[in-house]
């Protein structure tokens, strides 16, 4: 008899870890009969990873879900394993927000791929391997300052390295006071690198789109010829 198989290709530029799609469906079944968190909690010592503060639990959007931020730049890619990452993150919501709905407001602001990005198919293999219930909860993931590379990896190959649950969930926020829209000032903490950076992209629109107008920041320098009258007034004298 023959057995069902399909054929992911994927771009070898973009640095995407094929890993979680090598992985049989019918051997994390098991994840789909997970309705008890106290199972998956873990007697691991995550106090290290609470120091930095890259995934905390806040206050309420207005639309009455709780708010988990995730601030990626504080996140060290490169010594956290993904399976830690996952207990973590499944220890986080077990024991801070057990039940009723959430959001997820990530902070992408000046993140590094390499230092600070675990990858888009690590994160789509620990949503996949939380229980439906947990799942359904999520109601929203606020994506503050997107970058460009990021706009076009998930628009281009979302709907394949995302489920269509997570896909439709994300809510690009390229400016901190579209963020207000859904979340009163307040009930999340908003780091000052993260407002320092939506300056930024206030008086620089283009760099949203990987364009530094004034990479020199001329702009903010005095004017020619306001120098020269000056030293020239001074050679006069």
């Amino acid at each position: 008899m023959e057995e069902d198989f399909s054929v992911v290709v994927l771009a070898s530029d973009l640095g995407i870890d094929a890993r979680p799609f090598l992985t049989r469906t019918d051997e994390v079944d098991e994840s789909e009969n997970w309705h008890d968190c106290a199972q998956y909690l873990s007697d691991e010592d995550f106090s290290d990873l609470d120091l930095l503060q890259f995934f905390n639990l806040h206050g309420f959007d207005k639309s009455g879900n709780r708010i988990f931020r995730i601030v990626g730049k504080y996140f060290p890619a490169r010594v956290v394993s993904a399976e830690r990452l996952k207990k973590y993150i499944f220890q986080k919501i077990c024991n801070e927000c057990p039940e009723g709905s959430f959001c997820l407001v990530y902070m992408h602001s000046t993140v590094q791929k390499d230092d600070n990005s675990p990858g888009i198919t690590i994160l789509r293999w620990i949503y996949e391997d939380l229980p439906s219930v947990v799942k359904d909860r999520l109601q929203v993931v606020y994506f503050v300052h997107p970058g460009l590379r990021s706009r076009l990896v998930i628009a281009t190959l979302g709907r394949l390295l995302l489920s269509g649950g997570l896909y439709w969930k994300i809510k690009y926020v390229s400016r901190l006071q579209y963020l207000w829209d859904e979340i009163k000032k307040g009930e999340v903490e908003i780091p000052d690198f993260v407002k320092n950076h939506d300056n930024v992209l206030e008086h620089r629109p283009l760099t949203d789109y990987g364009i530094e107008p004034d990479p020199f920041q001329l702009t903010e320098a005095q004017s020619s010829s306001f120098s020269l009258n000056r030293y020239e007034n001074r050679w006069v004298s």
